[in-house]
């Protein structure tokens, strides 16, 4: 049982006034609060390590080096990584899908199928269509339905010898869906394809064990776990990223450098070329370390509870619509109230201290499927009451008086 009280103290932005209110945060599918636990061990890296690491003798970038590498030892440990060098830091989830995305270029071709599906972030969309232009590949969707979750039967039917690669998103951040990645995986692995999993929105609420998944690339950003934003993480199969070919050039990322040819580093650090956020990256593993000590199984739990009072709640407001009913899905909630657009209720809702999302969500294909521009998103974490949500209800009980 989570203590919420003694948890929100370590967020010092949930004590902040908004507009004269009190803060409601629920956006947290965008960013997540940062504990000062972590952001202490920024402030501790730019007050005494601050030196860029793994080519200095110095002791400073030592120290810097081992801090930095300690950090990619702890995601390692958290997502059940088989080795380290098969975590890559980048700047977030979408560096690493455009990282994947770009390293296949050299091996699809054309008449090759990829799927994506329904429910993605733009993030895992654009990247694949612009592979699709670069290599005369099939782009093919997974369809959805009503209820926000995928028709595996159209899955089943889509997969042949010729898919090469499966993108989809562990958990949808516009519905709030839970995908059933490891039936995905499976299935794409049964006719040879690889597959990618987009983390962004699971790994604030599940501990993935990619070993477990049997996976091939899983990808994360620490600032959807109470980290910085500015970094995340590329999980891959040691056999996928030593066939992979870089995608940047630069310093870190060489073995031997001449004006006739260029031999490339080991992993990971074939694929960090350049001075990385040094400092987000130790952040990141604080974060790690500080979700551990609440413990991801009181997290869901917890999250659950709030999600389902939440629910409640706002159905027994008339006229109001849920978006996204899946049985298995997280502390999402996507809504509208007919005849009011979702830029007018969260703009009013701002006014009262409560911070929603409100739009597309870079969910564009979710939003012409239910044939609406956007949603007003609540989404919950660990730190949020109830309290908070009885906020919200009657936030939007408010709008709808003063838009009807």
């Amino acid at each position: 049982m989570l203590n919420v009280d003694e948890i929100r103290k370590d967020f010092p932005i949930l004590s902040r006034e908004v507009n004269g209110k009190p803060l409601v945060y629920f956006d947290n599918a965008a960013t997540a609060q940062t504990p000062k636990q972590v952001i202490d061990t920024i402030v501790e890296y730019y007050s005494n390590y601050n030196a860029n690491i793994h080519r200095g003798v110095h002791t400073l970038s030592q120290e810097a080096t081992d801090l930095y590498e300690q950090a990619r030892y702890k995601i390692q440990a958290h997502f059940n990584a088989k080795f380290s060098h098969e975590i890559i830091y980048t700047s977030g989830t979408t560096h690493g899908i455009n990282l994947v995305a770009n390293a296949f270029s050299s091996l699809l071709k054309k008449g090759d199928d990829i799927i994506v599906s329904a429910l993605e972030h733009h993030s895992n969309i654009v990247p694949w269509q612009m592979l699709c232009e670069r290599t005369g590949a099939n782009l093919k969707v997974i369809p959805m339905n009503a209820e926000g979750e995928l028709v595996m039967a159209e899955y089943s039917n889509l997969l042949s010898k010729n898919t090469k690669l499966v993108f989809v998103n562990h958990i949808s951040n516009a519905l709030g869906t839970i995908n059933p990645i490891e039936d995905i995986i499976a299935q794409a692995h049964n006719v040879g394809a690889a597959v990618l999993i987009d983390g962004a929105q699971s790994t604030p609420h599940v501990k993935p064990d990619v070993q477990k998944l049997d996976v091939d690339f899983y990808v994360a950003s620490a600032h959807k776990m109470c980290g910085p934003t500015g970094v995340g993480m590329l999980y891959g199969k040691e056999e996928w990223l030593k066939k992979l070919p870089p995608y940047q050039g630069g310093g870190e990322m060489i073995a031997e450098v001449t004006f006739e040819k260029t031999t490339y580093a080991d992993l990971p650090h074939k694929f960090e070329a350049g001075t990385p956020n040094i400092a987000g990256g130790i952040a990141f593993g604080a974060a790690i370390d500080y979700m551990n000590g609440i413990g991801f199984n009181n997290i869901a739990d917890f999250e659950n509870e709030l999600l389902e009072y939440a629910t409640n709640k706002l159905l027994d407001i008339e006229g109001l619509k849920i978006y996204g009913t899946s049985k298995h899905k997280t502390a999402v909630i996507s809504f509208n109230l007919e005849g009011i657009h979702p830029y007018d209720v969260g703009t009013i809702l701002d006014k009262l201290g409560i911070a929603v999302r409100t739009g597309h969500h870079c969910a564009q294909p979710i939003m012409d499927y239910y044939k609406i521009p956007g949603t007003v998103r609540a989404s919950f974490a660990f730190y949020n009451t109830k309290a908070e949500i009885d906020t919200l209800v009657a936030g939007v009980k408010k709008a709808k008086i003063m838009l009807s």
